[in-house]
């Protein structure tokens, strides 16, 4: 299930909060939604491809932080409307508009920068890249060694942040049963 909202109120729940990340064509969209499937709660999309979708020209600097921004707005939204939800599945975050900003422009937006170590996500899931690439208009790097810098710089930021993450491997079905394995282990570590 995707849900979009409208309203932005940012607190703490109790709702086990995922955040899905990783590079471009390792499959965040698609495990988003099949964990929000299989654990019968919503998942809050990627705003980044709708947005470019619409747009005409070359996306600039300035759009990552629009996307960032609504990115943001969407997962708080999320996290105030179902906290009675066990899971909250999150399809990308400002750790995604990170190190986009940094790697094509080589620098990045101070909101996002003071934003993001405050985002309130309980666990991340850093995608990894052994799936085959998959061209897409919107995607930029399919050079296997782009793909390995890329992962590698999400798994850095993600141990420099402190955040809790597991990485999750395997085609298809195995991906996906990966994940969910992880995500019980979540559920016990968390006492329910």
């Amino acid at each position: 299930m995707y849900i979009k909202f409208n309203q932005q109120k940012s607190y703490k729940t109790k709702v086990l909060k995922i955040a899905i990340v990783g590079a471009e064509s390792t499959g965040k969209s698609d495990l988003a939604q099949n964990l929000a499937e299989y654990f019968q709660t919503i998942w809050v999309k990627e705003y980044a491809r709708q947005y470019l979708e619409n747009k005409t020209e070359k996306y600039t600097y300035n759009d990552i932080l629009t996307i960032a921004q609504e990115q943001h707005q969407q997962a708080q939204e999320a996290m105030d409307a179902y906290q009675h939800q066990e899971f909250i599945f999150f399809d990308t975050e400002l750790l995604v508009t990170k190190i986009w900003a940094e790697y094509v422009f080589g620098e990045c937006h101070q909101w996002i920068l003071d934003t993001l170590p405050y985002q309130n996500f309980d666990f991340y899931l850093l995608t990894n890249i052994d799936l085959p690439w998959q061209a897409d208009p919107l995607r930029e790097h399919p050079e296997p060694e782009k793909r390995i810098e890329l992962h590698n710089l999400y798994k850095q930021n993600l141990i420099d942040f402190s955040f809790a993450f597991a990485e999750v491997s395997g085609e298809g079905n195995e991906r996906v049963q990966n994940a969910i394995d992880f995500i019980e282990n979540l559920k016990l570590e968390k006492g329910r």
